[in-house]
């Protein structure tokens, strides 16, 4: 367990030495009044301390991400480990950090509004689509993660009496469930509950449920965390044993692929970047921290509640990742506990080192993340639409409650429908999305800074990378992507090398017509910089 520690040291070390820089080349404001004065409305923008909305960017970003991510991560072996620590801190806290302060900057603007604002109005156009398809997909996604977790409870509690006490929810279901009744069945009963909780908290200003309900899910989640933590470091499992290093961790192991499906079939690069993203870096964040962006009271809050946020997910992904390398006897076990879903990783692996009481306390703190997630995308997703619609003319006042119906109807009858479609292929199209999503923030935060004369290959690089990734896994996969394409020129072979490639090329390009295509701020038409303004 040193390493572990040593990688939470560097996360730790990351906030307050890189988080400090990035703080700096932004330049902070501490006397600038904040939107969530400036804009305030009573529903969305909202003036909140600094401690709860850290606490609410926290259970907004970490959905079964950096759970299910970690653990589906850690059959690759400990690089997983290494791309939780570098991602987290040169990528994901970056990516959100400077997300939330431009938000700031432009009145708690979402990223397709400061996309088009800083990439042009093509590229508006785009990420409107995409991340209104992630945000769905999120919904979507964990609405069918904590129903999953929730009906194990629910069947645990039925089997013995007295647990669903535990849970006033969980027991209501168990004492009222029929003892034939199906999985199937109870999965559909936790499924509507949560789709008419989502429907609250998407309706309902921002303080009125989600600001008072979730200090409560906070505890669950401190408690999960701490919990699975005192697990593993005393219920005497080995560390790595999943993947036979009991014995230690060579330098080398930390570029093996481990993967029991082998390395020709599922690369680390690009695929373990699309497995590990919560607790790596996620475009969902994108989504999320305007919302909290409109609800922050000083600037000088910001490092503590986006970068800080990120880190704290990056420390919860570590302690799964951990969980995926060292519960199950080898890679073998691990891979067949996956086959369908991470899911029950976590429900065997919380009640048999928590026990059945602390294992249930620790399941609902995992139930917590995905429930919080998925209520704040979807209620993201009707402030997008409607932003939308306003700059184009079309009223769409979310202060009243019809209007806001208006939106939410139509997005949850998609979302119910989606509910329908094989999980497996969801999480690949959600990936997808979600690391599209993230390369698209990156490029815009990249494009404030550099049109602001500020350091911008703090952002540029890792928008660099993330693009190389994102172009090689669309071209690497058969199902969602054009990995076909390959086998079409008789290069199925070398589908790899050539996805590669691709994906470099891609990044090249972008890249040119990033710096081709912006000019920074106040420069004349003789190509002489002036002073910047910044927003």
């Amino acid at each position: 367990m040193v390493l572990f520690f040593i990688c939470v040291a560097c996360l730790v070390a990351g906030y307050f030495i890189y988080g400090a820089l990035m703080e700096k080349i932004f330049v902070i404001k501490p006397e600038r009044q904040t939107p969530a004065y400036a804009m305030s409305d009573g529903v969305d923008y909202v003036p909140m301390s600094r401690t709860k909305v850290w606490l609410i960017q926290v259970l907004n970003i970490a959905g079964t991400g950096p759970i299910f991510g970690p653990i589906l991560g850690a059959l690759y072996g400990p690089v997983a480990m290494l791309w939780i620590v570098i991602g987290c801190i040169f990528a994901g806290a970056v990516h959100d950090y400077f997300c939330g302060m431009i938000s700031i900057r432009n009145g708690g603007a979402s990223i397709p509004a400061m996309s088009g604002r800083y990439l042009g109005a093509p590229v508006k156009h785009i990420i409107n689509v995409i991340a209104l398809i992630l945000l769905v997909l999120v919904g979507v996604v964990f609405v069918r993660t904590p129903a999953d977790l929730l009906t194990r409870l629910t069947e645990q509690a039925m089997n013995n009496q007295g647990v669903g006490a535990i849970g006033a929810a969980v027991g209501t279901v168990a004492e009222n469930a029929s003892p034939g009744m199906s999985t199937d069945t109870l999965t559909l009963i936790w499924t509507c509950i949560i789709f008419a909780y989502y429907i609250i908290a998407t309706l309902l200003p921002i303080d009125k449920i989600i600001g008072r309900i979730y200090p409560l899910f906070g505890a669950l989640l401190m408690f999960m965390t701490a919990g699975m933590l005192f697990g593993l470091l005393f219920e005497g499992i080995p560390a790595y044993r999943t993947l036979g290093l009991e014995n230690g961790i060579s330098f080398s192991d930390f570029f093996s692929n481990f993967h029991p499906k082998g390395s020709n079939v599922l690369p680390i690069w690009p695929l373990i970047f699309v497995t590990i993203t919560c607790g790596a870096i996620s475009g969902f964040h994108a989504t999320q921290t305007p919302m909290m962006a409109r609800c922050t009271e000083n600037e000088r809050e910001g490092r503590f509640v986006f970068y800080g946020a990120m880190i704290t997910e990056g420390v919860i992904a570590l302690i799964w990742c951990m969980v995926g390398l060292s519960f199950y006897p080898d890679v073998q076990a691990l891979l067949a506990a996956t086959a369908k879903s991470p899911a029950p990783v976590v429900f065997d692996s919380a009640m048999k080192m928590l026990g059945t009481f602390g294992g249930i306390l620790a399941v609902l703190g995992v139930v917590v993340l995905p429930i919080t997630s998925g209520d704040t995308a979807f209620r993201a997703a009707r402030l997008q639409i409607a932003e939308f619609f306003n700059s184009y003319g079309i009223n769409a006042d979310q202060r009243k409650i019809g209007k806001r119906l208006m939106i939410t109807v139509p997005l949850f009858v998609v979302g119910i429908a989606l509910t329908m479609i094989d999980f497996n292929l969801l999480w690949r199209y959600f990936s997808w999305a979600n690391q599209t999503t993230a390369t698209i923030m990156l490029w815009t935060a990249a494009a404030y800074l550099y049109r602001h004369q500020k350091f911008h290959w703090v952002c540029t690089i890792p928008a660099i990378v993330m693009t190389q990734i994102c172009a090689c896994y669309l071209f690497f996969d058969h199902k969602i992507g054009f990995g076909w394409v390959w086998d079409t020129l008789g290069l199925s072979a070398h589908n790899w090398e050539a996805s590669m490639v691709t994906g470099a090329v891609i990044a090249a390009a972008l890249t040119a017509l990033f710096f081709v295509g912006l000019k920074p701020s106040g420069m004349n038409a003789g190509g002489v910089v002036a002073v910047a303004v910044d927003d």
